[in-house]
């Protein structure tokens, strides 16, 4: 068994990395900070946890938030839960000490790519040194590598979402990489918990609006996940959409399909979804649903799957993709923690086999 810390346990990522990990089989203790709260009780601002972050799992102080130095102290995996641009030095003393770090900002997230991350970031990299440890954690596309790293960049939610939708027919090469089209909604979680006129319940409750369009920080992330998977140049328009729900993301994507796959959209449908279903056969938390089914969040809320549904559209000339997931869990927290039972040869469902929330 290990011991697990998460620096910035307040945030609603850093609460579900908390709960997710009260059962997890293997891990034997659980080490919170946060800046904003230091020296409070978890469990006193989620209530949630009240009487389950107690006792030996969350070790000496109980649920107590301890500040970040003494979380890493006391574990031996990290979980860095913070803004942009703070993870970097956890994880310079993670690997000086030996331990392990998943981060859920965007500090690792563009392997050795410190161009990138400064243009849609504005921030440069302290530790240059360190990104050579680093792996990009999704899973489905480097399972090999995060299975040996001892930094993994976990993805970003939206990221999840699209990649998962688009990597089958990227990897088969049924599309063509220009004019790819995401058109992706999340619920208000993926805004944060701390309150700013985007979150307020008056600015988005009974709204449905488009935002940061041809700019969103996740598209580089996108753009750099299909040129890997495609193996060439991908050109795509992503636009986030924040919904009036807590949680979840649907994306709808667009791609013409190459000659050869273009057909009648009955039989093009057919092989796409043979084609997706092969692919993802073995991936324990991608599903790819019956014929008859259209992915809902719902379906996934407090899970860690990615539903995902593909058809042929504009008599057969174009594919379009479903993919829906919960932001919190498969994009965000629970993607961490199966990124952590790969880095230690866990199984990598361990704590994560939740059965979707559907009402």
């Amino acid at each position: 068994m290990i011991r697990a810390g998460v620096i910035g346990a307040t945030g609603y990522a850093g609460a579900e990395l908390v709960r997710l990990l009260l059962n997890h089989p293997q891990i034997s203790h659980i080490a919170v900070s946060s800046v904003s709260f230091e020296g409070q009780n978890l469990t006193d601002i989620y209530t949630n946890l009240f009487q389950l972050c107690n006792g030996t799992l969350c070790g000496k102080s109980s649920g107590i938030l301890d500040t970040a130095d003494d979380v890493v102290s006391a574990s031996d995996v990290i979980f860095t839960a913070l803004p942009h641009g703070v993870a970097e030095k956890y994880a310079d003393r993670c690997i000086k000490e030996g331990k392990k770090l998943i981060d859920l900002s965007a500090d690792f997230r563009f392997w050795k790519n410190e161009a990138l991350f400064k243009q849609w970031y504005k921030k440069t990299w302290e530790y240059p040194d360190i990104h050579a440890e680093s792996v990009y954690g999704l899973p489905e596309m480097y399972r090999t590598q995060i299975k040996t790293a001892r930094i993994v960049g976990n993805p970003g939610c939206y990221v999840t979402s699209a990649t998962l939708g688009l990597l089958p027919a990227l990897k088969a090469g049924c599309i063509r990489t220009e004019n790819i089209v995401i058109d992706s909604k999340s619920g208000v979680t993926g805004a944060g918990r701390n309150p700013t006129m985007v979150n307020q319940f008056c600015e988005c409750g009974e709204s449905f609006c488009a935002y940061a369009v041809g700019g969103h920080r996740h598209l580089p992330e996108i753009v750099q996940n299909c040129n890997d998977a495609a193996g060439k140049s991908c050109s795509i328009v992503f636009t986030p959409h924040l919904v009036p729900m807590s949680r979840g993301i649907l994306s709808t994507i667009y791609a013409p399909l190459v000659d050869s796959y273009a057909s009648s959209a009955g039989e093009a449908t057919s092989e796409l979804r043979s084609l997706y279903r092969n692919f993802y056969k073995d991936e324990p938390f991608v599903r790819v649903l019956a014929d008859e089914k259209s992915p809902a969040t719902r379906n996934v809320r407090g899970s860690n799957y990615c539903d995902i549904q593909v058809y042929a559209v504009a008599n057969g000339t174009m594919l379009q993709i479903v993919s829906v997931l919960d932001n919190m869990v498969k994009g965000a927290s629970g993607q961490a923690i199966q990124n952590m039972n790969l880095m230690y040869g866990f199984d990598e469902t361990a704590g994560l086999n939740l059965i979707p929330a559907a009402f």
